[in-house]
């Protein structure tokens, strides 16, 4: 639609007089069938009061009001973009507004929804994911998408104050379960946070450089879910397990707050695991008191299935 000063122009142009502008777009307004309906159905808007509000009328008239004719964009081209005009009539009064478009509100829905959702180096279709998407065919994964559908199905305005922990071979898609797991909690308004372990460790590292560790490490703490994709994917130092990552979930099961994780190794595989430090040192009791943080906030859940990214 174009604007109304375009209009003017468009009309003025190669005209004797204003006077004939006006009587062109006066006709070309009460010629609509929609404004002549209002007109029928308002009687008090005798001629003085429509000529007098021509202009309302008229702007009124040249704004796309149909959402059919912009489904991509959402009314972009209206004076108000996103936004279509609405007439209210109080006797021979005339008042125009705007009011959000369909699309309007479906693109901001999905902006808050989008919100709702933090992650650190995580794949564009990972934060895509849906339950619905998730590959049932193989009957090996039924057992883990029932419990996940199970989870999802008892939470209502806030989630349980544990997690999943999921786990099995490489390529089973336990990191798109993630994904689509924090997609159903968006849509119940939750918000969490999603993070990649070792670009988590390589992050926390890069902040000693502007001394915004206690800052990130708190953000991970305290967001109302936290999801780790693919711990024990490398070694870590003690500090790190034990000073960040034992931090987090020290804080996070004192208050209640799930977490969930992605990983290649079962619970017990994973405390052999963690107690090699990235130094060759072999730290069995640390080891063992982070999987049983672990174990606090969270239920280990088995994914078996072939390895889809053959």
């Amino acid at each position: 639609m174009e604007s109304i000063q375009a209009s003017l122009k468009k009309w003025m142009k190669d005209k004797q007089s204003f006077q004939d502008v006006y009587r062109e777009m006066r006709s070309e307004i009460l010629q609509d069938p929609e404004i002549q309906q209002i007109i029928k159905n308002h009687p008090d808007l005798d001629q003085e009061a429509v000529d007098r509000q021509l202009i309302k009328l008229y702007e009124y008239y040249s704004q796309n009001k149909d959402c059919a004719n912009c489904p991509d964009h959402g009314c972009k081209n209206n004076i108000l973009p996103g936004y279509k005009p609405k007439l209210e009539i109080e006797g021979a009064n005339i008042h125009l507004t705007y009011k959000k478009c369909k699309y309007t509100i479906i693109q901001e829905e999905q902006a808050k929804r989008a919100a709702l959702i933090k992650s650190l180096y995580m794949p564009k279709d990972i934060l895509e994911a849906s339950v619905a998407k998730i590959d049932s065919q193989n009957p090996d994964r039924h057992p883990a998408i029932r419990e996940v559908v199970n989870y999802l199905a008892n939470i209502e305005d806030q989630p349980p104050k544990k997690g999943l922990y999921l786990y099995g071979p490489f390529g089973v898609g336990k990191t798109y379960f993630l994904g689509a797991i924090a997609n159903e909690l968006a849509d119940k308004k939750i918000a969490s946070m999603l993070i990649y372990m070792p670009e988590f460790v390589r992050e926390i590292k890069s902040s000693f450089k502007d001394d915004s560790v206690g800052e990130k490490v708190d953000q991970f703490k305290k967001v109302p879910v936290l999801m780790i994709d693919d711990i024990g994917a490398e070694s870590l130092s003690s500090w790190f397990r034990d000073e960040v990552l034992g931090s987090i979930l020290q804080y996070r099961m004192m208050e209640g707050l799930p977490v969930f994780f992605s990983s290649n190794y079962a619970l017990d595989q994973l405390e052999k695991h963690l107690s090699l430090t990235s130094k060759g040192d072999i730290e069995e009791l640390k080891a063992g008191r982070i999987v049983e943080r672990i174990r606090q906030v969270s239920k280990p859940i088995e994914i078996n299935a072939e390895n889809r990214r053959d």
